[in-house]
C-alpha cells in the first residue's frame, strides 16, 4: 500500500493548462492510478485566489473519492475566528484530517502565540498539524521562519500535539533529524525534496542524507512518504524511495502505516 501524505491541487506551472479544479482532481487520480498510489492527502493553501482553491471548494471537489483526504491550510493573516470554528466542525465531521501552517511563506514563527488556537483544535481531535519547513518555493519566503529547530519549542510546549515537519526541513536535514529524535510527537514528511524529477547527482546526495536521518533518529515511526505533487514527480519519487535500503517493516511504516495511523485513514 502507498499513501502520499503531501499533494496539492493548486494551479501550479505544471498544471497551468488545467484551469478546472475538477480536471485537476482527475489528473491527480490518474497519476495515482498510474503509479499504484492508494491514497493521497491534499493540502489547501494559506490563501485563496484563482489558482488556489479554498478548503470548502476542495471538500466539494473530492467528496466522491474515498481515496482522497484533505488537510486545511491555516493562516494567521487570512483566517478569522469563524474560519477556525468551521475548520473545527469539518475536523469533527471527518472532512478535514488536520491543519497546515505555512511558516516561511507567511512571516511568523510556528511558536507564535497566534497559532495556539489552531494547535488546540488539533489536540482536541487528535489530528496533526503540518508545518512548512526548509526552503520556500517562492522568493518572497523568509527562511528564518521555516527553520526546523523552531518546531522544538512547539513540540515541548504542546506535548499532546502531533506535528508533521514538511520536507524534512531541507536543506537543514541534520536539524530535522535531531528534532524528530528528541520529540516523540514530531513526525517528518519527505515531500518536495526535488522540483520535478530527481537528477542522478541530486538523488545520490538526498539518499545519503535520508539514510543518515534514519540511522540517527532510529526506527522510522516518525517518517512519512509524500511527494508535493504536482511540484514533484510521482514516478521519480517512487524510484527514489525504492533505492533506500530499508527493512520491509520499516518500508511499510514509511509508505503507509505511519500516515494511516496519523491521519486516521
Amino acid at each position: 500500500m502507498i499513501i502520499d501524505c503531501h499533494t496539492h491541487l493548486n494551479q501550479y506551472e505544471s498544471l497551468e493548462k488545467i484551469s478546472s479544479l475538477e480536471e485537476r482532481v482527475k489528473k491527480l487520480i490518474l497519476e495515482m492510478s498510474s503509479h499504484n498510489v492508494d491514497h493521497s492527502v491534499i493540502l489547501s493553501s494559506y490563501k485563496v485566489n484563482e489558482q488556489r482553491p479554498s478548503t470548502l471548494q476542495l471538500i466539494e471537489a473530492i467528496k466522491k473519492y474515498d481515496n482522497l483526504s484533505l488537510v486545511a491550510g491555516y493562516s494567521i493573516d487570512n483566517h478569522t475566528e469563524d474560519d477556525l470554528k468551521q475548520y473545527r466542525k469539518w475536523i469533527k465531521d471527518g472532512l478535514v484530517k488536520g491543519l497546515k501552517i505555512y511558516c516561511g511563506y507567511e512571516h511568523y514563527y510556528p511558536y507564535d502565540k497566534k497559532y495556539q488556537k489552531a494547535y488546540d483544535v488539533c489536540v482536541e481531535f487528535g489530528v496533526p498539524v503540518m508545518v512548512h519547513t526548509g526552503d520556500t518555493f517562492s522568493e518572497k519566503g523568509k527562511l528564518k521562519f521555516s527553520h526546523p529547530l523552531n518546531l522544538d519549542e512547539v513540540a515541548v510546549d504542546n506535548p499532546e500535539l502531533k506535528i508533521v515537519m514538511c520536507h524534512l526541513g531541507n536543506p537543514w536535514i541534520e536539524d530535522c533529524q535531531e528534532v524528530v529524535y528528541k520529540n516523540d510527537n514530531v513526525y517528518a514528511d519527505m515531500s518536495g525534496l526535488a522540483v520535478g524529477k530527481f537528477d542522478h547527482f541530486f538523488e545520490k546526495i538526498m539518499m545519503e542524507k535520508v539514510a543518515e536521518l534514519i540511522n540517527y533518529a532510529g526506527e522510522p515511526r516518525y517518517l512519512l512518504y509524500g511527494t508535493d505533487w504536482p511540484i514533484s514527480d510521482m514516478d521519480s519519487y517512487l524510484n527514489f524511495v525504492a533505492k533506500l535500503k530499508l527493512k520491509r517493516e520499516y518500508r511499510d511504516k514509511l509508505m503507509y502505516k505511519n500516515a494511516k495511523e496519523l491521519f486516521k485513514i
